[in-house]
């Protein structure tokens, strides 16, 4: 009897990128992305479970098997329609979600080899897709004579917005900067998430009928007040984009940045783009950035490719504790970003001009875990010592903005500013409104942002149907 052929196990397909010290001095993207036969083989590594877990792993439940079986199958522009089922933003989250800690965390294949390459077959799909110009626009059911406002282009405005205008309803934007994105447009820098990538996807939601209002600060121009006055619904998905610091003396030299400023300025403003576009932005040849999350990788990276000879990343834990996902922190590694780890600035130092010059340090060890449920770090005594900058960026969270909910009476808040909504439904105390993403999770990432703003159209959907 002839032994049984065991099946060649296949490799996770690693996606072809830009060599690190080409990158480092340009801000086109990184990775170049799958080519359809690099998709099919890794396409090839999924089990097709019966009961796929990855699924539950995905805040907006895509089906994630269906949409990998018709990039095995050569059928790619049908893949990237059954992603749209349920995501809205394709392209944009299969490059920055964090993949490795939703999705393809519960997949089958990991829990001997690598999981597969879910998000990285999301992109492949979607660019497939907008690059072969067959963006299928779906029907629409009849109009229901319904009208919703969102507050915020962000993750979670875009998402509810698509679900929303597809249900009949009427959707208009409001957006209070002069480009729609939210955080993917200001916040994620080009060679990360190129920005015609996200005014692609803008572009397909307006294509559908949804309305978009830039440069109207809500809160200023009109209130939630005046907006219910002419619309059925309002959501508010306003994000978290107030700066945080770290209070610590000298923090007002010139050339410290918060990195909402600085990537602002980098990224919605261009000012990476001098001459064609004069914004002004320091730029400094010996850069700290103080945190450890992906804003702080991008802001190190950011530097880098600005003409910074040194980078440094300061953080006060250890590589364990840092948030940023495993793929960014490898890129700023690779690049040539330098990690002060178990480190905590305790002053800056300034010239006579009043521009930073350099900053005191403590070093840290691990203690007990703090409400985080990371251990926190504690100073060691005498530790002291100096590190020299001339740039230096925080990034250490943001916070809610509290220009819209004090023009809001009767909105709930927490003792931290921001919405308080049910995580179910995104109700707030406020009838006739909801809100998602980060103005009510604090900073966190798209796909969480964009599963609230999911839950959230289908609770006004049924509000809207029942009136």
């Amino acid at each position: 009897m002839a032994e049984k052929k065991e099946k060649q196990k296949v490799p996770r397909q690693k996606m072809p990128e830009q060599e690190p010290k080409a990158r480092a001095k340009n801000f086109n993207e990184v990775p170049f992305g799958y080519t359809p036969e690099l998709a099919q083989l890794e396409a090839s590594r999924c089990l097709q479970c019966k009961k796929p877990k990855c699924i539950e792993g995905c805040p907006v439940e895509i089906d994630i098997p269906a949409f990998i079986k018709l990039i095995l199958d050569g059928d790619f522009v049908g893949a990237a329609r059954k992603l749209k089922e349920r995501n809205s933003l394709p392209a944009v989250c299969g490059r920055v979600c964090p993949q490795e800690d939703q999705c393809e965390k519960f997949c089958i294949v990991g829990k001997k080899d690598d999981p597969v390459a879910i998000g990285r077959m999301e992109r492949f799909a979607a660019d497939w897709e907008r690059g072969k110009g067959e963006v299928f626009i779906p029907k629409k059911v009849p109009s229901t004579g319904k009208k919703v406002a969102v507050v915020g282009s962000g993750p979670a405005g875009l998402t509810l917005a698509g679900d929303l205008i597809l249900k009949g309803h009427k959707v208009t934007i409001f957006e209070a900067l002069h480009k729609t994105g939210g955080v993917l447009i200001y916040g994620i820098p080009e060679f990360r998430l190129p920005k015609a990538v996200v005014q692609a996807e803008v572009n397909y939601l307006e294509r559908l009928g949804v309305k978009v209002e830039v440069d109207c600060v809500i809160g200023r121009i009109e209130t939630v007040d005046e907006l219910l006055r002419e619309y059925d619904a309002v959501f508010l998905g306003l994000g978290a984009g107030l700066p945080q610091f770290m209070n610590i003396p000298g923090e007002n030299l010139c050339g410290i940045y918060s990195a909402n400023e600085y990537l602002t300025r980098s990224n919605l403003m261009k000012a990476y783009l001098f001459p064609e576009y004069d914004t002004p932005i320091a730029r400094g040849k010996n850069v700290a950035v103080f945190g450890a999350g992906n804003v702080a990788m991008d802001s190190a990276r950011t530097a880098l490719r600005l003409g910074a000879d040194v980078v440094r990343i300061i953080y006060r834990r250890s590589r364990d504790e840092m948030p940023a996902r495993i793929e960014e922190i490898h890129h700023a590694e690779e690049e040539g970003v330098q990690f002060y780890l178990l480190t905590a600035p305790t002053q800056f130092f300034g010239n006579d001009h009043g521009w930073v010059t350099g900053m005191e340090c403590l070093k840290m060890e691990l203690g007990e875990p703090d409400e985080s449920g990371r251990r926190r770090p504690v100073p060691i005594k005498g530790s002291e010592f100096k590190l020299e900058c001339d740039l230096a960026v925080v990034a250490i969270g943001a916070g809610a903005n509290p220009l819209l909910p004090t023009t809001t009476p009767g909105l709930e808040l927490n003792k931290r500013g921001y919405i308080v909504a049910d995580p179910e439904t995104g109700k707030t105390s406020k009838p006739g409104v909801w809100a998602g993403g980060d103005i009510v999770t604090g900073s966190a990432t798209v796909i969480l942002a964009m599963g609230a703003g999911r839950k959230a159209a289908n609770s006004i959907h049924a509000y809207l149907m029942n009136q």
